[in-house]
């Protein structure tokens, strides 16, 4: 609640606050029993509404209900001045959800960390081919990195699938704990303003032929001109990218947004930009290493066994 772009919000909130508490002391106070207007004959007179019969009275309010009532603005007041709530007033006891929960994640990781401890010591492969440590680093995954990887790390349009040997930035253990730590950031930038529609066919061919995929032959030696004049910068000479930017390799028939010439030309007119969080500042050293070796281990399978 004290978070905010800036101040005014924090001031617009207070006021809001302030006059709803107020607000609701006027209404009860105006609805005590010496407000209450009484007929000539001194009984309780009615609203004037009346439906089959049933008159509606304008009764005072019972004692009991008025000081519910007034508990109820004691307790709002004592608790904005205990607790966030007044805008940008922190509170007098300073407490935030955001220290609850680094304080309950700091706990979860000291009673966690013997456990951990020990995988610290081995190496990536290692941590990979135990089970205890697969089946925690897959509980992991599927906390941090499923909502977009998938939870068997298929992947999905976009997000890389993770199971197979195709790695835009590399796959070895390291490569996937910097990912993991520091995050990614791959652009593909727009062509609109300088290919025209009939050359993104061209280059969409070519691209398509690199992969064996079908395509257009005389649109393909058309386009692998236009390609070398504006891809080769990132995705090299012949196709096969490049993991040092994040670039595709264009000769395999893996595709992150698809391989239709449709796809491809809607990639050279838009442009792509994908991105991985970094989680440096939400894992622990040990849970990394946990993660690294269970991603590792979803395309070296193989290996280990």
């Amino acid at each position: 609640m004290s978070d905010f772009f800036n101040a005014g919000w924090g001031y617009f909130i207070a006021t809001i606050t302030a006059i709803g508490i107020l607000w609701c002391l006027w209404l009860l106070f105006s609805q005590r029993k010496n407000k209450v207007i009484l007929s000539q004959d001194g009984s309780v007179s009615d609203t004037g509404h009346e439906w089959d019969g049933l008159r509606e009275l304008n009764n005072p309010l019972p004692r009991w209900w008025m000081w519910m009532f007034i508990l109820s603005c004691v307790f709002a007041i004592a608790y904005l001045f205990l607790y966030p709530g007044m805008g940008e007033y922190k509170g007098s006891l300073g407490y935030s959800t955001q220290k609850e929960h680094d304080d309950s994640v700091q706990a979860a990781n000291a009673e966690l960390k013997p456990m951990y401890e020990k995988y610290m010591s081995m190496t990536v492969e290692q941590v990979a081919a135990d089970p205890q440590a697969k089946e925690i680093g897959q509980r992991l995954f599927l906390n941090y990195c499923a909502q977009c990887h998938g939870s068997d790390a298929g992947g999905a349009k976009g997000y890389p699938n993770l199971t197979d040997r195709d790695w835009l930035y590399g796959g070895e253990p390291e490569t996937i704990r910097t990912t993991i730590l520091k995050g990614r950031a791959g652009v593909m930038p727009s062509f609109k303003d300088s290919l025209t529609g009939a050359q993104m066919v061209d280059v969409a061919n070519y691209v398509r032929s690199l992969s064996g995929l079908s395509a257009d032959q005389i649109k393909a030696g058309r386009g692998q001109t236009v390609f070398k004049e504006n891809c080769v910068g990132c995705h090299g000479g012949n196709g096969a990218g490049s993991t040092a930017v994040g670039a595709p390799n264009l000769t395999d028939k893996v595709w992150l947004y698809g391989g239709s010439e449709v796809a491809i030309v809607e990639t050279l007119t838009k442009g792509r930009a994908g991105k991985m969080p970094a989680h440096e500042q939400i894992l622990s050293p040990e849970k990394v290493q946990l993660l690294t070796a269970y991603v590792w281990g979803l395309s070296n399978n193989a290996k280990q066994k």
